[in-house]
Order: structure tokens, then C-alpha cells, then sequence
């Protein structure tokens, strides 16, 4: 979270002249400040299901803050409760206790159509295993989510981003798993979302494309200030993120801020 000052003056000698028109002597100044939130917070968050008989916490207790433009991973085990946060993140599901700030409003308190407004404007969603829709081509996947949004950019433009100019013609049985990921990249960018979820984005990808992949989402947090959220159970990938979640039997067991980021490129997994 941020501290800004309350109020604001210019000096003039031994006075200050605030901007209501009054003058006061120096001695007078006031200190009251104000915190201003975190542009994401969860804050004691429960989620729980009912199987039979048997209740099962998916998440339980969790705290954390994310600031805008950052780029944070999630990082836990199979089981961890981290895709739980993002379903909840995205509107995707709803929690049971506790609140979800998004931007300064809170999610958790959204109705249904609410949440579907949400997903539609606000987020946009990278999955595992690129979700495109297999008789449309990259640029018309880009477009089937950039028609839905008033500010959307431009989809040829994004697709040129992510390095597929020469590809917008191209189904996606013609692109590679490296090219088809990118797509669905440019798919969620080009929503112009407020956060850009990301579900193991290189889970299904080599080593090299997935480099290329996570640079990807590495610039358009660092260049475009976009909010990147990336769940992923590859602790090898910590070194490249602004904030690291860790996630441990359902709840946060600690945040890790990096004062000093590593770049993509050096980066060895």
C-alpha cells in the first residue's frame, strides 16, 4: 500500500499558503496522512466444499496484497489452494468468508451478472492448454475477445506484440504449441484487462518456447504496466517475479518481494 499526504502547501518565508486560501505558520503544519490500498487484496479469504459428508477447505485464511503493474507469481504444490485464488481472482467462483478487492471494489460482494461483467471487462484469462477455437484464425481468436470489450486494442497490433504478424492468417492446427500459446496471450491482452491471469502458461510447452512465453508476460508487466498474475508449481521461475505468493495446505505461508529481477533470458530451468 502507498502513503500520500493529505494536503498540500507552498511556502512563502516562515508560512505556508495551502490551496483553500489560509495562511499558516510553519509550525502549524499538519501531518495527517492517508493510506491509500493495494490495487489487489485478498483479505481473509475461505473457500470450502461439500463432498458427501466431508468438507474440503481449498483455501483457508488467505491474506495478500499485489500492486498494480507488478508481475507475481503463486507459486505451490498440487493442492496448494493457488488455482482456487485465481478462479476467485478471475470470478470465476465465489468464496464463502472474506473479501476480494479488486481496484477498489470489492468482488467477493458481486452478484452473478456482476461477476460475469467482471470476466468480460476486467481479466484476462492465459490457460494451460491454450483454449482457441480450432476453426477460427489467430487473428480472428484475437478478435472473438476484443468484440466483447468497449476498449479493446487492436488485434493485428497485439498479435504483431507477441511476434505473430506473419501468422494472423494461420489456423491454429497450423501454429506450434509456442505459437498457439502466444495467441491465447494476445487473445487475454488485447481485452485491454485490468489483471492478466495466467494458469501454469508454460505447463504444456519446452523449454525454450516456454522462455519465450514468459518473456512475454515479463514485458508486458515491465513495458504495457500491465498486472500479471502467473500460478505455477515451478519454484525455478521465482527469480523473474516483482512478488512471489507461497502457497502451502490451502493458505499463504509467505510473500516474498525481489529487490533485484531477473531477466528471461538468463534465466535457467
Amino acid at each position: 500500500m502507498r502513503v500520500w499526504s493529505l494536503f498540500h502547501y507552498r511556502s512563502y518565508g516562515a508560512f505556508f499558503y495551502n490551496k483553500i486560501g489560509s495562511i499558516i505558520p510553519m509550525v502549524a503544519l499538519p501531518t495527517t496522512e492517508i493510506i491509500e490500498p493495494a490495487y489487489i487484496e485478498m483479505k481473509h479469504s475461505y473457500k470450502r466444499y461439500q463432498v458427501g459428508d466431508t468438507e474440503i477447505v481449498a483455501n483457508r485464511d488467505v491474506n495478500f496484497e499485489i500492486e498494480k503493474g507488478e508481475l507475481v507469481i503463486i507459486l505451490g504444490a498440487s493442492g496448494a489452494g493457488k488455482s482456487t485464488v485465481l478462479n476467485l481472482l478471475g470470478g470465476m467462483d465465489t468464496n464463502d468468508e472474506g473479501e476480494i478487492w479488486i481496484d477498489g471494489a470489492n468482488i467477493a460482494n458481486y452478484s452473478s451478472h456482476q461477476r460475469t461483467n467482471y470476466r468480460r471487462e476486467d481479466v484476462g484469462f492465459v490457460f494451460q492448454f491454450y483454449n482457441l477455437v480450432s476453426n477460427l484464425t489467430a487473428k480472428e481468436n484475437v478478435e472473438l475477445a476484443s468484440e466483447i470489450v468497449a476498449d479493446a486494442l487492436d488485434p493485428e497490433q497485439v498479435l504483431n506484440d507477441v511476434g505473430l504478424g506473419h501468422r494472423l492468417n494461420n489456423f491454429p492446427a497450423q501454429l506450434s504449441g509456442g505459437e498457439q500459446q502466444r495467441v491465447s496471450i494476445a487473445r487475454a491482452v488485447a481485452k485491454n484487462p485490468k489483471i492478466l491471469l495466467c494458469d501454469e502458461p508454460t505447463g504444456a510447452l519446452d523449454y525454450q518456447t516456454g522462455k519465450q512465453v514468459l518473456k512475454i508476460l515479463q514485458d508486458m508487466s515491465r513495458q504495457k504496466g500491465a498486472t500479471v498474475i502467473i500460478v505455477t508449481h515451478n519454484g525455478a521461475l521465482v527469480p523473474i517475479a516483482d512478488r512471489v505468493i507461497h502457497m502451502r495446505d490451502a493458505t499463504v505461508k509467505s510473500v516474498t518481494i525481489n529487490e533485484h529481477l531477473q531477466d528471461i533470458d538468463t534465466l535457467e530451468y
